[in-house]
C-alpha cells in the first residue's frame, strides 16, 4: 500500500491534494463528508455514510424499520447491502424492543370488570400450564404499530404449528394495561385457561354408527275376536201370501245335515262356535 501525504487544497476547497513521498507523483481526494468523518476517526458517522451511498435507505429509515417489527435480515435484503451494516444500526433500537417487551409482560390485562390484578406473564404461564405448555418453550418480542403504540408479541410452537398471540402495551406508572387484538391473546387471559385455543372440527369415522334398539315386549296381546250371531231362517213358517192347499200331495221336506240339527242347543237356537274354532278353524263336532 502506497502511503501519501497532504501537499494542500484545489483552489476551490472541493478536493484534497496529496502526493506519493517516494515518487512525487500527485493525488486528489473528494473533501466530502466521509473524507472529514475519517480524518475526525468518527467510525459511526463514517458506516452511516457508507450505508447511505451503498443504499437508497438511510440509517434513520432502518431503524424505523426494525422499531417497526421487521428483522435485520428482512432490511439487508431489501436495501441490498450485507448484515454487518444494518446490524449496527438496528441494535440499540433491537435493545429497545427488548425492554419493550419486558415491561408489557408486568402489565395487567383488561377484562370486562377492569384491569386485572395478576400481571400478564402470570396469567400466561398459567395458562400454559392448564393446557400441557412450556412457557419457556415460548418467545416475547415487542413492536411499535402505525398508531406508535407498543404491541407485544408471544410466540410458540405447538406441534408443527407456530402459534401467536398479540396484545397493544399502553405503559402507565402502575405496570401498564394489556388489551388482546386477537382471538388467541383474548383466550390466553380468559380466566376459562380449559378451553382449546381454537376450536376443533368434528373428524368423520369410518366405523358404522351405532343405533340403538327399540324394546319391543315378549308377549303379544292377541286382541279378543267376538264371534258373529249365526241366524238361520225358520223353515216351518209359511208366508202371509202362500196359496190354498191343494188336494196334491205335499211336497217332501228338504233334509238337513246332520252338523246342522246337531248345532242347536237346549232352546231350539243355533250354537255358538267356541274359541278354539275361531282361532283353528276346527268345528266343535270335529269335522
Amino acid at each position: 500500500m502506497r502511503e501519501l501525504r497532504v501537499i494542500g487544497l484545489e483552489p476551490d476547497g472541493s478536493h484534497v491534494v496529496c502526493a506519493d513521498a517516494s515518487t512525487g507523483e500527485k493525488f486528489r481526494l473528494p473533501a466530502d463528508d466521509k473524507l472529514r468523518a475519517a480524518s475526525r476517526g468518527d467510525i459511526a458517522r463514517l458506516g452511516q455514510i457508507e450505508i447511505e451511498m451503498d443504499s437508497q435507505l438511510r440509517p434513520r429509515e432502518i431503524q424505523a424499520r426494525i422499531r417497526a417489527g421487521a428483522s435485520v435480515e428482512q432490511v439487508a435484503d431489501e436495501a441490498g447491502i450485507p448484515l454487518a451494516k444494518v446490524e449496527r444500526f438496528a441494535y440499540p433500537v433491537l435493545l429497545e424492543r427488548s425492554r419493550a417487551a419486558e415491561m408489557a409482560q408486568g402489565g395487567h390485562p383488561v377484562r370486562d370488570n377492569g384491569p386485572a390484578v395478576p400481571t400478564l406473564a402470570e396469567i400466561v404461564t398459567q395458562a400454559f400450564r392448564a393446557r400441557g405448555h412450556n412457557i419457556d418453550d415460548a418467545a416475547w418480542d415487542a413492536w411499535r404499530d402505525e398508531d406508535n403504540h407498543w404491541v407485544a408479541q408471544l410466540q410458540w410452537q405447538a406441534g408443527r404449528t407456530t402459534n401467536a398471540a398479540h396484545w397493544r402495551y399502553q405503559p402507565d406508572a402502575h405496570g401498564g394495561t394489556i388489551v388482546a387484538l386477537d382471538d388467541t391473546a383474548f383466550d390466553l387471559i380468559d380466566p376459562d385457561f380449559g378451553r382449546p385455543l381454537r376450536g376443533l372440527a368434528p373428524v368423520a369415522s369410518d366405523e358404522p354408527e351405532q343405533l340403538e334398539l327399540a324394546e319391543f315386549p315378549t308377549e303379544v296381546e292377541v286382541p279378543s275376536i267376538e264371534p258373529e250371531e249365526i241366524i238361520e231362517a225358520d223353515v216351518t213358517e209359511e208366508p202371509e201370501d202362500a196359496p190354498a192347499p191343494s188336494e196334491e200331495p205335499e211336497p217332501a221336506a228338504p233334509k238337513i245335515a246332520p252338523h246342522q240339527t246337531n248345532n242347536k242347543d237346549k232352546r231350539g237356537k243355533p250354537a255358538l262356535p267356541s274359541w278354539d274354532d275361531v282361532l283353528l278353524g276346527v268345528r266343535s263336532s270335529g269335522r
